[in-house]
């Protein structure tokens, strides 16, 4: 399961752009290709062109619409330019939710406090020489391990596994819906806290993120995290909610107590109080656009699940 807490949490990644944004110097034969910045011109033009992604359901309570909107956080440059049917739904809405704001200056704040290096969570030296050399080969710099949390520089590893297919949490779909709703002028507020999101992230005890680290290393040396990641936002990219409604049998991620333990903290735990927090702002009268990731809409315990229990009249939209 922690090879999938990457693409579930990398909201949080989303604090580190001064940290990882910097290559090491090599050959550029040698290095994964670099996030792209997307021009004023280039957005427009890509606009023009795009096409509706991912999973978006319509919310209706009290003669209101809101909406839902499954994310994903590691994505490929095509996709972060949005569908008529997502702008369309964030113009007609009053408030956007995330669940944190990433353009918040205080949130990055927090975030790049709670992933600061501390005395209690080092790791032992062969461990920190594997993170080292990892860093080379994917061409980041050493630099991190002296501003980040072990764990977190191999969660960043995770996350940048996938830039030979394409994937970048630089391109996250969250970061597109916080950026559409600053530029319709739509006030944006975060579902979660920083501090929520981190003591998900990391380990709760320094052994526990130690067994972390080496997780996470044994899932990026067997190619097993990139696999996984890549097949999770392909199934967002493609709109199969089926397959993802399926995702605990094919995820092969909650094999012991320990992983079924954590999918519920990552996921059944954390749904109940996101249901709430948007009911609460569509209850205030406003019509809300909420994004969260999508592998909250999945199951009993799913926000569709949770809202529909809560008297919304819910109806997943088909993208053309």
């Amino acid at each position: 399961m922690r090879r999938l807490l990457a693409p579930l949490l990398a909201a949080a990644l989303l604090a580190l752009p001064a940290f990882v944004a910097p290559a090491r110097a090599q050959p550029a034969a040698d290095c994964p290709p670099a996030a792209e910045p997307v021009t004023q011109e280039q957005m427009q033009a890509g606009v023009k062109s795009a096409r509706d992604r991912g999973f978006m359901w319509r919310l209706v309570k009290d003669g209101r619409s809101s909406y839902l909107y499954g994310t994903v956080h590691v994505a490929k440059r095509d996709w972060i330019f949005p569908g008529n049917t997502l702008v369309s739904a964030v113009r007609g809405s009053d408030v956007v939710a995330l669940e944190l704001d990433v353009l918040d200056p205080e949130v990055l704040r927090k975030m790049s406090e709670g992933i600061a290096p501390r005395p209690d969570r080092t790791v032992p030296p062969p461990l920190a020489e594997r993170l080292r050399a990892l860093l080379r080969t994917a061409c980041l710099p050493e630099q991190l391990m002296s501003v980040m949390l072990p764990e977190m520089v191999a969660t960043t590893l995770v996350v940048k596994s996938g830039r030979g297919d394409g994937l970048d949490p630089a391109y996250a779909i969250d970061s597109v819906v916080a950026g559409l709703a600053h530029g319709l002028k739509k006030p944006l507020v975060s579902l979660e806290t920083p501090e929520l999101q981190l003591s998900l992230l990391l380990g709760r005890t320094p052994r526990e993120a130690q067994a972390n680290v080496e997780q996470a290393l044994a899932d990026l040396e067997s190619g097993r995290a990139r696999r996984d990641m890549l097949r999770i936002a392909q199934v967002w990219a493609d709109g199969r909610f089926d397959e993802l409604f399926r995702f605990e049998q094919w995820c092969d991620c909650l094999n012991s107590e320990a992983e079924r333990a954590l999918h519920k903290r990552l996921l059944d735990d954390r749904n109940p109080a996101l249901a709430e927090r948007i009911d609460a702002l569509h209850s205030a009268g406003s019509k809300v656009f909420a994004a969260v990731g999508s592998l909250h809409m999945v199951g009993k315990m799913g926000l569709p699940a949770l809202l529909v229990q809560r008297g919304y009249q819910v109806e997943r939209m088909e993208f053309k």
